[in-house]
């Protein structure tokens, strides 16, 4: 983004810089100077279709889209400097925040990184970890089912939109029951689990899978082999494995470009290998193809689902090692979820050793090994990596992600330029961002 000279004054807060242009001024100036009947078109950042607040800067000469452009930055939260004030527990509870529709992955992602610097990756619990699995896979099927319900939306298809969302209604009342929330849960700690199972929940999950294998078949009912919805899709939002592969695009779109890369097959990571699914794959490199394999994948997440549910042993879910272990015992209280009274008598009543730790461990946190790491899950998006810094201390040095939101917008303008100016909603749809995500 290009600026025009800052002027500098002095207030009593100390010198503060006006600086005036930017990208928009540049584009207009540009087409303005133009000869021929170029329009430059500002679409967001709170036009409905461009999926939260993205701003999209089109050149358009009459219906065709000459240039486009994004900008992002609406929604920009500080989540990654925010992570060096707080304790590593804590971190939890901001990661979820960033890509609102993935908070497991987001989660996941995070403690493989913490855990990975600890070294307790071989010590985190099995039934903690299909836990995590099984979660992760709940939430891929939701995270689809939003992008198949507002892609339909902006095509005018409010039926599959409906659809879309009752089923993912079903997923957040798991996730309720679960945790307690229906996004945002900070349920994945380092270590392993803020909590086990509750009574009912196997039950209720089983139940939504003979469900959803139900709902499943309607949309391709509805959408599939519809030739309205077809035609608006197919060749529209065209990116080949070349494209890809040069903007370091990931998921559907990579996939819907006939590469069957995903990180549960090529470098696996929760015991993924143990699992047994298969990677959709088209080679379409359109629009239609992201929404083909976003049906199949849920199809898949259903497998794998129904596989955690068998597996599920009773056992912790969180490390043996009480130094990393918080919080230690928790129970359903009069006041909501807290520590169990119990355990409380315990440390108040008995051990002075064990009451000196719990607060320690609650006000300061644990100490993490000085180093650094990249841990990486194949989110409903693409790859979704975290490099975790850490100097020894209580708290991260340093946590950047790796959002696939925004790396993938990368490949709007190469998606759009060329095309019709209604087919840039749909393309914008096939990459499925959340500015969440983006603007971290």
């Amino acid at each position: 983004m290009s600026t025009s000279p800052a002027s500098p004054r002095e207030t009593t807060e100390g010198i503060v810089y006006t600086v005036t242009g930017g990208d928009w001024d540049e584009v207009v100036q540009s087409a303005a100077k133009a000869d021929d009947q170029r329009i430059v078109v500002n679409m967001g950042p709170q036009h409905p279709s461009t999926h939260g607040v993205l701003r999209l800067i089109l050149e358009i000469d009459g219906e065709t889209v000459t240039e486009a452009r994004c900008g992002i930055g609406y929604l920009h939260t500080g989540i990654e400097k925010n992570l060096e004030y707080r304790t590593w527990t804590q971190g939890t509870t901001f990661v979820t925040r960033m890509d609102y529709l993935t908070p497991f992955f987001n989660e996941a992602a995070y403690c493989l990184g913490v855990e990975r610097l600890l070294g307790i990756e071989e010590q985190i619990p099995d039934r903690a970890t299909t836990i995590r699995v099984l979660l992760m896979e709940l939430n891929r099927i939701a995270s689809h089912l939003v992008a198949i319900a507002t892609g339909g939306m902006e095509l005018g298809a409010t039926t599959v939109m409906i659809y879309g969302f009752r089923d993912r209604e079903l997923i957040l009342d798991i996730f309720e029951l679960i945790t307690g929330l229906r996004m945002n849960h900070a349920y994945v700690r380092p270590g392993g689990l803020a909590q086990d199972l509750p009574p009912g929940a196997v039950d209720q999950t089983r139940e939504f899978v003979k469900t959803m294998k139900k709902n499943l078949p309607e949309y391709d009912k509805l959408a599939t082999g519809n030739p309205i919805f077809k035609a608006r899709l197919q060749n529209t939002g065209y990116l080949d494995l070349t494209g890809c592969m040069a903007l370091g695009v990931t998921g559907p779109i990579l996939r819907s470009a006939g590469l069957a890369h995903d990180l549960r097959k090529t470098d696996p990571y929760c015991g993924y290998e143990t699992y047994d699914f298969d990677v959709p794959t088209a080679d379409t490199c359109d629009s239609y193809g992201r929404f083909l394999i976003r049906v199949e994948e849920m199809r898949q997440s259903l497998r794998i689902v129904e596989q955690c549910l068998d597996r599920l042993e009773p056992g912790p879910v969180m490390v043996a090692d009480k130094k990393i272990a918080w919080p230690a015992q928790l129970a359903l209280g009069p006041d909501g979820l807290g520590n169990s009274l119990d355990h409380i008598k315990k440390i108040m009543g008995t051990s002075m050793e064990a009451l000196i730790h719990h607060f320690k461990l609650v006000t300061e946190g644990f100490r993490v090994p000085a180093g650094q790491t990249y841990a990486a899950v194949e989110s409903p998006r693409g790859e979704l990596g975290v490099h975790v810094v850490s100097d020894g201390g209580t708290r991260p040095f340093r946590v950047h992600f790796r959002d696939p939101s925004f790396t993938n917008l990368q490949a709007m303008a190469a998606m759009c330029e060329g095309g019709q100016v209604a087919d840039v909603i749909v393309a914008v749809a096939s990459i499925d961002p959340v500015m969440g995500g983006v603007d971290r």
